[in-house]
């Protein structure tokens, strides 16, 4: 198990022209993390093999590893063409993560605005969405790489949504990058999806919110759940989810791979990645299986 952090955590820096990619790189290795996770926020690996280049050298002279590859993707789309472009764009980004040297990497797969995000659309579309993400992960099978659906934009966020796609796509190379905070946006129990789903993890996002219920809108850096509640990023280890209890469960699942914090609060990024890296370290140690 090794403990980093996703250079989404950073974006708002990255993004500011704070700091470069490599910059964030070095930072997380100067604040003991043992790899980063690459989401391209704030920037594009995209027709830039320099980037990629230099990523690479930079974490080996950090001395941490690039874990995992995260892109967007949505094989929602209005004809065949496009759905079949969609697949090649992100089959392309699939030769990014070989170049990157990384063995798992995420791709979104579909989204709708809540209304239309009902699990009777999400039966009639199911077929056509395993069919793309296996289509991806038969052709990232040659290069070792697993591909992985997270838990992320409503549409494929509830802990058995992403149960059924991984079952239909049937490939071994497909799994879950689980994100402990995203099954709130649809009103989940982040302690039992995440036991639920810890069995297809092949990685796992570190991630906090603040929870509060739909009679008591807090204002301004709130969103909206699926079922109407509110929340806000939190710093990990700090919002209202029941940290120690999440360790327990992935403790007890023998899940061995990445872990990663991602920070969305309201925060200044670094202060909220370093507490964030800080406190899961800390509460790894401290907490037992048993008990």
């Amino acid at each position: 198990m090794k403990i980093g952090l996703s250079s989404y955590s950073l974006s708002k820096a990255i993004r500011a022209g704070e700091m470069t990619v490599l910059d964030a790189v070095q930072w997380v290795a100067d604040h003991g993390g043992e790899h980063v996770e690459i989401s391209p926020i704030g920037f594009s690996l995209d027709n830039n093999p320099e980037l990629i280049r230099a990523l690479v050298r930079k974490a080996g002279e950090a001395g941490i590893e690039i874990s995992n590859y995260c892109v967007g993707a949505n094989f929602v789309q209005p004809d065949e063409a496009a759905f079949e472009a969609e697949i090649a764009r992100v089959m392309k980004q699939v030769d990014i993560a070989r170049e990157l040297g990384v063995k798992t990497m995420r791709h979104d797969v579909a989204s709708r605005p809540i209304p239309e995000a009902t699990l009777m659309q999400f039966v009639a579309e199911l077929g056509k969405l395993a069919e793309a993400c296996r289509r991806i992960a038969d052709y990232a099978a040659q290069f070792g790489i697993t591909t992985s659906v997270e838990n992320h934009g409503f549409y494929m966020q509830g802990s058995d949504r992403v149960q059924a796609l991984v079952h239909a796509v049937g490939r071994e190379n497909f799994r879950t990058t689980l994100d402990i905070g995203n099954f709130m946006c649809t009103d989940e129990d982040p302690v039992v999806a995440t036991r639920k789903n810890l069995p297809i993890a092949c990685m796992v996002h570190m991630k906090d919110f603040y929870l509060r219920p739909a009679h008591r809108n807090p204002g301004e850096g709130w969103f909206r759940t699926a079922g109407g509640n509110y929340l806000r990023g939190a710093i990990v280890g700090h919002g209202d989810i029941d940290i120690r209890s999440v360790i327990r469960e992935i403790k007890k699942s023998g899940y061995d791979g990445y872990i990663s914090i991602e920070f969305e609060g309201l925060e200044p990024c670094t202060f909220g990645s370093k507490a964030g890296l800080d406190n899961v370290r800390r509460l790894w140690d401290e907490v037992k299986i048993s008990g």
